[in-house]
């Protein structure tokens, strides 16, 4: 049996420079596995409540680590049904959502070292899916706009998704995509256009909405991969103040720009609107929600019924530990859903999601830009897992 002897937590800085925390769990033997905990900006208002930084470490040290020193920390539904137990909220809002994830995901890394296991078998081992699916397609956002961004576009994630037949070609056709659109905004609107915003795209000073993709097929036309490549916009409507004509744009969109990914096209309620929007395009561009679903299977079963859509984001932190977040995807695979793992605005070098998407089968993954350390650690790290899998 292997047995958790301490839990120990830090703060430490993500990627806007804000402050969250890394949690180092050991076990008897001595063996040390750690986690750290990602933080979004655009936030559902109903993801699992984090509390402040400084509380979560309290909350690990003096009631979680407490509870759970002596555990098999083989036992990950045990450990995360105990921390939810002593919890007892609905939104974990007690001993917040990112002391608890600290803790799930550091315990499940300590079990797979414990295990001589890379960490996606033994996640994959947890999910119960023996089966060797094909890798995640990438979702790579290339332009911010948005609350990830200064300048004057409302919609926050401009992605694409190349048409992959493994991970190392599509991020080999990725990373020059990146390069040469560089060179395009600079070429067009000058060297302050190709700041980045918080996930690494460019944050270029332009306000049509569409202009994004138009950029996006000049530049890859012009290194011939324009069939290479699907094109993906993340809305995050629930940021956007006026969203009167919302639907008709995409419309457009999907018929000018040759959208094939959607996501939060409207506000986290509106279910109704997503269904509509569903129903229309539903055999041409696949519609996720993200602040409609959280991770979350009750909030997800509500858009299963109402048919809002056919795709779903995963994001451990949303919910807030990894049992809830495999169960989340096993409730999306009943339903024949099209699974996205993500990444969060605020990251940091936890490559985690990486072996997640992997051990699950997801269908996708969205790390960000081919840039900044903390993305690319994620990418890294999936090249690094589809050279195990051929070993």
């Amino acid at each position: 049996m292997s047995v958790l002897r301490s839990l120990h937590a830090r703060p430490i800085v993500d990627s806007r420079g804000e402050w969250t925390l890394e949690v180092r769990a050991e076990s008897a033997q001595g063996i040390v596995a750690w986690a750290s905990v990602p933080q979004g900006k655009s936030v559902g208002s109903y993801e699992a409540a984090s509390v402040e930084v400084k509380q979560a470490i309290e909350n690990v040290h003096e009631i979680i680590a407490p509870a759970l020193i002596g555990t098999d920390v083989t036992r990950q539904a045990e450990i995360d049904s105990r921390m939810r137990e002593i919890d007892g909220t609905e939104n974990k809002s007690k001993l917040g959502a990112n002391a608890m994830l600290g803790v799930s995901l550091a315990a499940a890394r300590l079990a797979a070292h414990e295990n001589h296991l890379h960490l996606w078998q033994y996640i994959r081992a947890l999910y119960g899916d023996a089966k060797q699916a094909p890798p995640p397609r990438l979702f790579v956002n290339m332009i911010n706009g948005g609350l990830h961004a200064g300048n004057g576009l409302q919609f926050q994630e401009y992605m694409v998704i190349p048409k992959q037949e493994n991970i190392w070609d599509a991020a080999q056709k990725c990373a020059l995509l990146y390069g040469a659109l560089r060179a395009q905004i600079k070429k067009e609107l000058g060297n302050s256009s190709i700041n980045v915003g918080d996930e690494g795209g460019f944050a270029p000073a332009v306000s049509d909405d569409q202009e994004p993709f138009r950029m996006f097929d000049e530049v890859l036309r012009s290194l011939k991969l324009r069939d290479a490549f699907d094109f993906g916009l993340d809305a995050a409507a629930n940021s956007i103040t006026a969203r009167d004509g919302l639907g008709a744009l995409y419309r457009q969109m999907r018929q000018t720009c040759g959208l094939w990914y959607l996501e939060d096209p409207f506000g986290e309620e509106e279910f109704s609107l997503f269904a509509e929007l569903q129903r229309e395009l539903g055999d041409s561009l696949l519609v996720t929600g993200d602040d409609l679903t959280v991770t979350n299977v009750k909030r997800m079963q509500a858009a299963h019924e109402n048919k809002s859509c056919r795709g779903v984001i995963i994001k451990p932190n949303q919910i807030g530990t990894l049992t809830e977040t495999l169960e989340a995807v096993r409730a999306a695979r009943t339903w024949g859903w099209f699974v996205v793992v993500s990444h969060r605005s605020g990251e940091t070098n936890d490559d985690f999601i990486a072996d997640l998407a992997w051990a699950a089968g997801a269908d996708g993954i969205k790390l960000g830009a081919p840039a900044r350390g903390e993305r690319t650690a994620k990418y890294n790290r999936l090249m690094e897992i589809e050279s195990q899998v051929k070993q």
